[in-house]
Formats: C-alpha cells, structure tokens, sequence
C-alpha cells in the first residue's frame, strides 16, 4: 500500500487534506497548532513514510525555532517580560506567538507533503482534467519537472565533483560550476518542454476531444463514509474553532489555556488517516 488513501477516491484525499489545511492555518490558537502539528506529523508518516518525514523535519524544526526567535524582534509587544538588552525588551506573549505562527507554518509544509505524496499527477488529472484543464496540466507538470530538476542538478554536481576530485577547487571556481548546472538546467528544460509540446500534438491533446484518464476511478460506498466524517468533523470544528480563537488573545496578555472539550473533535478529525491506516492493517492480517 503506498499511502492509506491509495485505495480511495482522489476525491477523498483531495478534500480531507484541503479541510485541515484550511483549519491549520485560520486555527491561530497554542493547543490548536500543537495539535495540527501532531496530525500532520502522523499523517506524514502514514502517507509518505517515517524516514522522508524525518528528513523533512530537519530544515522544518529549524525553520520554526527562527520563526520563533524572529517574532520578538519585529513585533515587541506583550505584558511578561523575559528578557531586556538596553531599550529592547522580549515578552513571553511575542514568543508565544512566534512559536504559534511557526507551527502552523510546519504543519502546513508537512500537510503539503502528505498531499504531493497522496495527489500524484494521475489523480490531478482525474479530479480536475475536465473542469479546469490547462490548470491542472500546469500544477502536474510542476509538480513532476521540479523533482526532475533537482535530481539532474545533483546528477550534474556529482559529475563535476567527480572530475575535479583530484585537483581541489577555489571558491570562484565552484560558484563557476554552480552557474553552469543552471545554465545546462535551462537548456535540459527548454528541450523538454519542445519535445514534450511535440508528444502532446502527436497524441492528439486540445484537438476538442473530452480528456480521458489512465485509470477509472470509482466513488463507492467507503469513499462516500469518508468525506461524510470529513464533513462532519470540518463543519463542528469550524464552530468550535471559531469559539475558541475568538476568546483567545495573545497581546497584550495570554489568555490562559484551559481543558476543553471542543479540542477532541479536532484531534479525531486530524487522526481519519490513522483509522483508515488501522483498517487496512487489520484487512490485510485477516487475510493472512
């Protein structure tokens, strides 16, 4: 299994990833974020497997703590102060804040992950190739030439490592050779996209036909289950998320965090890919 929504329809994955996307980032409230980040880890790892979403938190934790630290610098607001460097003074509330920000930023990023891992071309194509045509042939084509790029620039940097390995290298000289991958980039680009253009002609596209798709997707009962909850979860939750960001302040004084009930259908709707994870674990041990 490639990922929990491989199974279903495009449409499932399309929609769930859309609503707690959305919910990430109006959700501006501390235990909101902590738990999009839980369900957007979790979802990562169910979707795209726990070795690339490490990976990805490498330069996504980083860029959290800088968005953390960067907020007291530009916005020196609050009540609690932490610490003073002359006239300068750091509150607790733009730390808390900066933290908030940074996590919604990381839980989108990973939501995006699980969704490029979920929606491949295939599925883009199916879902949207007959409503808005030349907008989903340019987010697929995107979506496959930008990892195709980065592996050829690796490609070409190795090769170039490789045949001045022997004799090392100024700083003028290696910035010499990074401006040339770029250069053969372009040109490797320009002729793909001719070759590409020319391919498409031949194989009939925009000749007024309707667009036809490799695979036949079929919207069955189980997919029906799955966007009703979807549903369910994201019109309770945008009433009770709404509540709760609007009695929430961060400035001039943090409101204080208490137990609520209302954050338990959040967590559930953020845990949907676990259950269908669960339920094709158990079908697939049945079976054995």
């Amino acid at each position: 299994m490639d990922n929990v929504f491989s199974t279903y329809h495009p449409a499932v994955a399309f929609i769930f990833l859309a609503c707690v996307i959305v919910f990430s980032m109006a959700a501006m409230h501390p235990v909101y974020v902590a738990i999009s980040f839980a369900g957007a880890f979790i979802t990562s790892c169910v979707t795209r497997g726990f070795k690339h979403t490490a990976r990805s938190l490498v330069w996504i934790v980083p860029m959290w703590l800088i968005v953390t630290i960067a907020n007291p610098l530009f916005s020196s607001m609050g009540s609690t102060e932490v610490l003073r460097f002359g006239l300068f003074a750091i509150y607790a509330e733009s730390l808390l804040y900066g933290a908030c920000a940074g996590g919604m930023l990381a839980s989108v990023f990973l939501w995006f992950s699980s969704y490029s891992a979920c929606m491949n071309s295939d599925n883009s194509l199916a879902l949207f190739g007959n409503i808005a045509p030349v907008v989903t042939l340019m987010i697929t084509q995107v979506m496959r030439l930008v990892p195709q790029f980065v592996a050829r620039g690796r490609s070409v940097a190795l090769v170039q490592d490789a045949v001045s390995a022997a004799a090392p290298r100024t700083k003028k000289q290696k910035r010499d050779g990074r401006f040339r991958i770029v250069s053969i980039l372009m040109g490797w680009g320009m002729e793909d996209g001719i070759e590409r253009s020319s391919a498409m002609r031949a194989r009939g596209y925009d000749c007024g036909a309707r667009r036809t798709t490799y695979k036949r997707y079929r919207f069955s009962s189980a997919d029906a289950a799955v966007v009703a909850v979807t549903a369910t979860f994201a019109l309770v939750n945008a009433v009770l998320v709404y509540t709760a960001c609007s009695q929430y302040q961060f400035y001039p004084t943090a409101s204080v965090l208490v137990a609520w009930w209302g954050y338990i259908p959040y967590a559930l709707m953020m845990l949907v890919p676990v259950a269908l994870y669960v339920k094709e674990w158990w079908l697939w041990r049945s079976l054995k």
